[in-house]
């Protein structure tokens, strides 16, 4: 499955360590609608649509806050991560395969890294990575800017041409394949595009398929 020369495993944590169907990062967006409500005085309509349209245009709402606005990023940050982690599940099967998987593993989020640290503990998937990344260790400089990889993967010390980025969100791929890197899409459709390397509909299955031992071998 062409990931014989990879030695560094880079996963995104939201709605890729989890399945889309569990309502996390819904809870996110309303805190964050919530935060421009009482910051900026417009209505939870106007709200939602600027949030999604930073989204959009800046890769993150925090971005656009930032970029338009002057938004100190760690209040922000610290307010809308405040959610109910319950709703998320202990995967024990997920957490041996990544285990399993020869070389290190790393987390690189958009969240920040306590969040992260947060979410895994709620997955059961705790003490298994050799560095949790989060958007605070790329300056605030969100996926899919090409700037936040490279700070991320510079601090790290990974060599793009020998990892895999698993993903939820395909735009977020296509900066590591302009790096060299082996893509993953993590979700229920597979997205269009050459960036794309593999589909993995079921990470579990997908991840399965990559530790099978290799028939003749």
């Amino acid at each position: 499955m062409q990931f014989d020369h990879v030695t560094t495993w880079v996963f995104d944590l939201d709605e890729t360590l989890y399945p889309p169907s569990v309502p996390l990062f819904p809870q996110i967006e309303a805190r964050m609608v919530d935060w421009i409500v009482a910051t900026m005085n417009v209505s939870r309509s106007d709200a939602d649509g600027l949030r999604a349209r930073w989204w959009h245009d800046h890769g993150t709402t925090l971005a656009g806050l930032m970029r338009e606005h002057g938004q100190d990023p760690e209040p922000f940050l610290e307010d809308v991560h405040r959610i109910d982690f319950s709703v998320l599940s202990p995967d024990p099967e997920l957490r041996d395969l990544i285990t399993m998987l020869p070389g290190r593993k790393i987390i690189y989020t958009n969240g920040t890294a306590p969040y992260a640290r947060d979410v895994l503990a709620a997955r059961g998937l705790d003490g298994i990575w050799d560095a949790v990344h989060g958007i605070e260790h790329a300056g605030y400089a969100p996926k899919p800017d090409a700037i936040a990889f490279e700070r991320v993967f510079a601090a790290d010390g990974l060599d793009p041409t020998r990892a895999a980025m698993f993903e939820d969100s395909p735009r977020n791929l296509q900066v590591p394949h302009e790096m060299g890197m082996v893509t993953v899409h993590v979700a229920p459709e597979r997205a269009q595009g050459s960036h794309v390397h593999h589909h993995a509909p079921d990470l579990n299955a997908f991840l399965r398929g990559i530790l099978a031992p290799v028939p003749g071998a």
